[in-house]
């Protein structure tokens, strides 16, 4: 009776361990699939639990998708415009087919390009590094809430940002792999020019076995996969074959100076535009200050824990895997170079342009967390990478602890709703609407509300929406033009409470003497953030 009962307990403990061996027996890939799915679900709970619009740059590709739909073409003249991108305004164009909506449009697009970023550094560092460092890239990603907050406001920066990621790890599973590269970058290229020196450079790279085995016969090798597998190498490539690569390196600035051509006559516009606004809104820097701006800016979107563990794991890859870790490694190389060569050039150092080199550094950090995992079982060199994982987890979790605010980035996300709706509130006002009916020009603080303002009012141009800092400008050069129409027969739109302190509204070097309504003018609709005047 005894024995039977040990039995019947054996039996019982068996079941466990079962459950575990099963689900240990699940393939890789399947995790994989899983842990997509499950990414997927939580993107879109976020996309309806935080109905965000998109952020300046993003709303004016919207609107220049909505004037190519209505046979004009787009005004990149406009104030303080931003860079046209010739991918963001087909997109826009798309999104503009869906009316009103088309605005939640580009959120949900940016939110996905974060869905894809984080699925392409998965691919990527489990290709170079293996299956739990690349869930540690994975869950680095997914805590950065930089990015995520990006996504959230409609940033197109995450798509680049994510066509570059999925072109290195294309490359990182088959070298020299060749079309499906040059098409990502391509597309990478018409939303950032950093792209076109990353495939200039990846054109030299599939050119180099033809220039140096020039004229040598030779059987196919093989090579060895990052997984360790034996499979046949891309044969080189033919001449023209190269050519058709080189086509594609040419066909994102081709288009992007065709754009600039057709629409304003300037085939270098995006490039003269570009600069006059970042020496105007004082965002250029000396070669010393880029070079700070370089560390401050990772630092800000990757914290200073991670980038201190990608900067070791970097180091550890140049060692232990040399071979793994070129192609990322080349990449964040570039990333970083052509940042600081724009910066002491001329071009806009802001925090955004360092998303690709912040996002290329996770696998790094990643490998320092858990690149013991590539060590022999008992190995001294494995426990003593596993202490030096768990303190760098330790010391960012303090870190993260101390400085992110879950509910300072939900506030944020809030007024951003809050402003948008609360503007087109304001402007659909029969009071307002009436008011506009008779003199249709509408004057706000500075640029900021401008796109905002023509999406919501449906405009195709912005003759009737003007910037009151535009006119205050004007004036202290000498020309009154602006300012005379805004004080003849207008209508204005003043923010109020916590929307005077929000930078999305206003700017930092705006006048206050913008903010204080003009003689002859009436209150006409006030809300929580806006107050509107007329003096039709």
């Amino acid at each position: 009776m005894q024995s039977a009962t040990l039995a019947q307990q054996g039996t019982r403990s068996r079941p466990p361990h079962t459950r575990l061996a099963r689900l240990r027996a699940v393939p890789g890939a399947t995790w994989a699939r899983l842990g997509f799915a499950a990414l997927c679900a939580g993107a879109l709970v976020g996309y309806f639990a935080f109905p965000t619009y998109p952020t300046y740059d993003s709303f004016y590709a919207l609107l220049w998708g909505r004037e190519l739909l209505h046979g004009h073409l787009p005004d990149f003249s406009v104030y303080r415009a931003p860079t046209e991108h010739p991918l963001a305004i087909a997109y826009g164009a798309l999104c503009a087919l869906f009316g009103q909506g088309g605005a939640r449009l580009v959120v949900l697009g940016s939110i996905a390009s974060f869905v894809a970023l984080t699925a392409g550094l998965f691919r990527l560092t489990r290709l170079c590094f293996g299956p739990l460092v690349a869930l540690l890239a994975a869950l680095l990603m997914l805590t950065r809430l930089f990015d995520a907050n990006l996504a959230a406001q409609g940033y197109l920066d995450l798509t680049y940002v994510a066509l570059i990621v999925w072109a290195t790890a294309l490359e990182v599973e088959r070298p020299r792999r060749g079309t499906p590269v040059f098409v990502l970058l391509a597309a990478a290229g018409l939303l950032r020019p950093d792209a076109w020196v990353l495939a200039g450079v990846y054109w030299l790279w599939c050119c180099w076995p033809a220039v140096v085995r020039a004229g040598r016969g030779r059987s196919v090798p093989t090579r060895r996969t990052p997984e360790g597998r034996e499979s046949a190498a891309q044969p080189e490539p033919s001449p023209r074959r190269l050519l058709g690569y080189l086509a594609l390196v040419a066909s994102a600035p081709l288009v992007w100076v065709a754009c600039d051509t057709l629409v304003t006559g300037d085939p270098l516009y995006s490039l003269h535009s570009t600069a006059v606004l970042a020496a105007e809104l004082e965002r250029t820097q000396g070669f010393t200050a880029v070079l700070a701006a370089t560390w401050r800016y990772l630092v800000r979107i990757d914290k200073l824990p991670v980038v201190l563990g990608g900067l070791a794991g970097a180091a550890l890859a140049v060692w232990l895997t040399p071979r793994r870790a070129r192609v990322p490694l080349a990449v964040l190389v570039l990333l970083l170079g052509v940042y600081v060569a724009e910066g002491a050039s001329g071009a806009s150092v802001i925090d955004r342009y360092m998303m690709g080199a912040a996002a290329l550094l996770l696998p790094f950090c990643a490998l320092a967390i858990g690149g013991w995992s590539l060590q022999l079982p008992g190995s001294a060199l494995r426990r003593v990478w596993m202490a030096g994982g768990a303190a760098l987890i330790l010391y960012a979790a303090v870190a993260a602890v101390s400085v992110t605010s879950l509910s300072n980035a939900r506030t944020t996300l809030a007024y951003h709703d809050d402003f948008h709706e609360g503007l087109a509130a304001a402007l659909h006002a029969p009071a307002v609407r009436a008011e506009l009916a008779r003199c249709p020009l509408l004057s706000l603080p500075d640029n900021k509300l401008i796109p905002d303002a023509r999406w919501i009012l449906d405009t195709t141009g912005q003759r009737d929406i003007v910037a009151r800092s535009e006119a205050r400008a004007d004036a202290e050069a000498g020309v009154y033009t602006l300012t005379d129409r805004i004080a003849r027969d207008s209508v204005a739109v003043y923010p109020l409470g916590a929307a005077v302190f929000q930078e999305a509204i206003v700017d930092v070097g705006d006048d206050p003497l913008d903010q204080v309504p003009l003689p002859g003018f009436r209150r006409i609709y006030t809300s929580r953030y806006y107050a509107v005047y007329g003096n039709c």
